[in-house]
């Protein structure tokens, strides 16, 4: 979880909402992404979709079975029916997201049994730092906002 710690605070130099994931198979770090939706103005560059789309390029199949990803954001549900949908076997996850969890908070999408897989999971690892990252950056954004309409 530090290495997808780590790869969120790329995020933020880029202005992006600090996420970010690792894939790892057989103990190793197989890939690894960050959010990029402002960058690439894509809505589905989420830093678990880009984090699978290069596993599956690397491993040459969109079966990702045997895989783990470590993300520092619960899931939202886009991101939950790719996770289930590449077949990987564990989730492990930072901060719980109220608003758009859908591996535990809001819905349960990835472990749900009207769904023909399912993955293990856990969360709230280094959720703390996760949540500092995320809190972080929006009050900066907030305090930008404010000051922004002060001085036009």
């Amino acid at each position: 979880m530090a290495a997808a710690v780590e790869e969120a605070k790329k995020a933020l130099v880029l202005d992006e909402v600090p996420v970010g994931a690792v894939v790892v198979y057989e103990g190793e770090i197989y890939a690894r992404a960050y959010n990029l939706r402002e960058t690439l103005e894509d809505p589905t560059a989420h830093a678990e979709i880009l984090a699978l789309r290069a596993a599956a390029e690397k491993r040459g199949s969109w079966r990702l079975d045997g895989m783990t990803l470590y993300v520092t954001l619960e899931p939202c549900p886009m991101c939950a029916g790719a996770l289930v949908n590449a077949r990987l076997d564990r989730l492990v996850f930072g901060a719980f997201d109220p608003k758009t969890g859908a591996a535990a908070s809001l819905f349960n999408l990835v472990q749900d049994e009207r769904l023909n897989h399912r993955l293990a999971v856990t969360g709230g690892v280094l959720a703390a730092e996760a949540q500092a990252l995320l809190r972080g950056f929006f009050q900066a954004r907030r305090v930008g906002s404010l000051r922004l309409r002060k001085n036009p």
